[in-house]
């Protein structure tokens, strides 16, 4: 198959959580926020892709959708909102609930990944908005698709895999991810029930653990760990 090249690029305390919200320590946020994007900015790429917990809360401010009713049905085919755009911005929303104040973050052209079930009011909501859409599946996101379809519909080599938990479990599980790129915070967080790195959701077969090869192993500044590994398909 063809797809983009799919580095996992994540930040998490040494007990694997992911969440910030729940180290409630405004000196420890302030030390630490900047690192993931610094770091993010060091890889070559045409997009990143979130979850659409991680996208509302940390992207689209909480917008909420604005549906419309179309002059006529909407066949379940991809829409290109931009195409000129040179950068992506993935949302992962597959029942159609995120709003958005334009077609883009960032800077950063936003392409909605959805399944068939969303409504013709929220597909006309995203033409209206000029927001680029395809579709994965009829209800559950089939994660293969989505990587064909960016890899032949949008100008996508290097894909950067950003997170949630569940958003990574599920392409972990499918065999998509080629690289993974972790900065290890020195934090202990403790939350219990808190998103790791990975979640493989239940409604899926967990396949068994997947094996990776260390390439890189960076100390940076305040103790953080940058490690980077090869998964081996």
């Amino acid at each position: 198959m063809k797809k983009p090249h799919v580095i996992c690029h994540m930040m998490s305390t040494v007990d694997g959580k992911i969440l910030s919200a729940n180290w409630k320590d405004e000196d420890i946020t302030n030390t630490f926020s900047g690192y993931f994007e610094k770091y993010h900015d060091t890889f070559t790429s045409q997009a990143w892709m979130c979850g659409r917990i991680t996208m509302e809360r940390d992207f689209s401010g909480g917008v909420q959708p604005e549906p419309q009713t179309p002059p006529q049905p909407i066949a379940r085919q991809p829409f290109i909102g931009d195409k000129e755009a040179t950068s992506f911005a993935i949302a992962v929303d597959a029942h159609g609930k995120l709003g958005w104040d334009s077609n883009e973050t960032g800077g950063d052209h936003i392409v909605e990944v959805l399944t068939e079930q969303v409504s013709d009011e929220y597909l006309y909501y995203l033409q209206q908005k000029k927001i680029s859409y395809l579709f994965a599946g009829a209800k559950e996101i089939d994660f293969r698709l989505v990587l064909e379809q960016l890899a032949a519909l949008f100008p996508i080599q290097t894909l950067m895999l950003e997170g949630g938990g569940h958003l990574n479990g599920s392409l972990l599980n499918a065999g998509l991810i080629d690289e993974l790129s972790l900065l290890l915070l020195p934090l202990a967080d403790g939350t219990p029930k808190s998103t790791t790195t990975f979640e493989v959701s239940e409604y899926l077969t967990k396949g068994p653990a997947t094996r990776l090869q260390l390439t890189q192993v960076q100390q940076l500044d305040n103790d953080v760990v940058w490690l980077k590994y090869r998964f081996n398909h």
